[in-house]
């Protein structure tokens, strides 16, 4: 962003929080520990000064507004009552309408989220795969029905825009039968496949899966809230990042390896159902 344009942008946020405070400029001045001719020249429209990064955080955390939105960079204020650490560590419990993931998908409503998966998405998932799942990882069946109903209900809405991209191989190992679903029978694969390939239809293009060479890229599982938040997978844990730059960063690559996909969005449907009608789902 050109500087003209970023001090613009402070400027015009500046002001706001003036206004909103209904203090005088001496007195909001001294509430953020500047004085009254540094405060006119940041409100000056002949100057594109920003104030040093110590300022910037005392504005932020005397008006409970987020830096990215101080400076322009995002439309949240994030009304928190503190500044928001760049980096968290969040534990996922709980039922899925409690948890924070649920928390960060409203927040992001009207704004696309990107995902990689773990493994099938949540939302694909029969209840069979559900009650499975649920046994191997000694996880809540319960808590797992919840996020995947959740998550169908959330890409009904008009205003979901969600990419999903996950490695092609994950599908053909889970047809196989193999690794963590060695013990799935052949018939709840198939009804699994047919399954996800019927919600791929029915939800696009609101909801929409890419599917790239695990053997040329690599992802560990994350979830990209909008311009808001990335939230990494490690387990029963997440990596929360809350900074503009990480954020972008993680965009990024998630673009890539949608340019990288080998079955596109409106192909994923049918390459699943040929999965699921091959002769023999063991043997992809």
């Amino acid at each position: 962003m050109d500087k003209r344009d970023l001090s613009g942008l402070f400027r015009e946020r500046l002001r706001t929080l003036v206004q909103r405070s209904g203090q005088n400029q001496s007195a909001f001045a001294a509430s953020v520990g500047i004085d009254r001719s540094a405060l006119s020249q940041l409100l000056s429209e002949d100057t594109t000064r920003l104030p040093r990064a110590e300022t910037l955080m005392t504005i932020a955390e005397e008006h409970k507004v987020s830096l990215d939105w101080l400076l322009g960079l995002s439309q949240d204020e994030g009304l928190t009552g503190e500044i928001r650490a760049s980096l968290e560590i969040e534990e996922g419990s709980g039922g899925f309408d409690r948890t924070l993931l649920a928390k960060w998908h409203a927040e992001a409503a009207g704004t696309k989220i990107r995902y990689v998966p773990a493994g099938i998405p949540d939302l694909l998932r029969t209840d069979a795969l559900v009650d499975y799942e649920a046994d191997i990882t000694n996880k809540s069946r319960q808590s797992q029905a919840g996020e995947t109903q959740y998550r169908i209900d959330y890409n009904r809405r008009p205003e979901t825009d969600m990419e999903v991209c996950m490695p092609r191989h994950t599908l053909e190992i889970f047809a196989a039968g193999m690794g963590v679903w060695s013990g799935f029978s052949e018939q709840d694969r198939r009804d699994q496949l047919n399954h996800m390939a019927t919600l791929l239809d029915d939800l696009y293009p609101t909801f929409r899966l890419f599917l790239y060479d695990g053997r040329m890229r690599y992802s560990v599982p994350y979830t990209i809230f909008g311009p808001y938040r990335a939230a990494i997978y490690v387990g029963d844990m997440y990596l929360v990042l809350n900074a503009t730059a990480p954020v972008r960063t993680l965009t990024r690559h998630f673009d890539n390896l949608i340019r990288g996909a080998e079955i596109n969005a409106h192909e994923a449907a049918g390459f699943a159902r040929k999965l699921a009608e091959m002769p023999d789902v063991g043997q992809p």
